[in-house]
């Protein structure tokens, strides 16, 4: 499975092209890849389990398309990936999976979920940068 889409404008980082929701694809991809902003993460816990920590969710912000996705790292990928995430910044995620959200706990209207496998890579681009949905086209 792979990206689709061809890249659309640059964010602002020679080489580095915004992609987006709209080209990712069903299935775990080494050749998946996507470039869009990070706009929070928070621990994820089972209630049912004595407040069990499940790993960390991670809500993506595609301006383009004005949509939102979400992202779950299972708790034993949590240490790995966690000097990685910083809201309110651009980041480019290669080599994840892609499944369909789950209608119980459903937290975007994005009816896919990006998955952190062992393949992940989650890197910067931009810090700090502006993470708003305008409400004009």
């Amino acid at each position: 499975m792979s990206l689709s889409a061809s890249p659309v404008p640059q964010t602002g980082v020679p080489s580095v092209y915004h992609s987006t929701f709209e080209s990712i694809r069903l299935g775990s991809s080494s050749s998946q890849n996507t470039v869009f902003g990070l706009l929070r993460f928070w621990n994820s816990l089972n209630f049912k389990k004595d407040k069990e920590f499940m790993g960390i969710k991670v809500l993506f912000l595609d301006e383009k398309v004005h949509s939102v996705i979400y992202g779950f790292i299972p708790a034993r990928r949590t240490n790995h990936y966690m000097s990685s995430l910083k809201a309110c910044s651009i980041v480019k995620v290669d080599r994840f999976g892609v499944a369909r959200g789950s209608g119980l706990y459903k937290i975007t209207d994005h009816p896919f979920l990006i998955r952190f496998i062992s393949p992940t890579i989650i890197d910067e681009v931009i810090a700090g940068a502006p993470q708003t949905i305008s409400s004009h086209s």
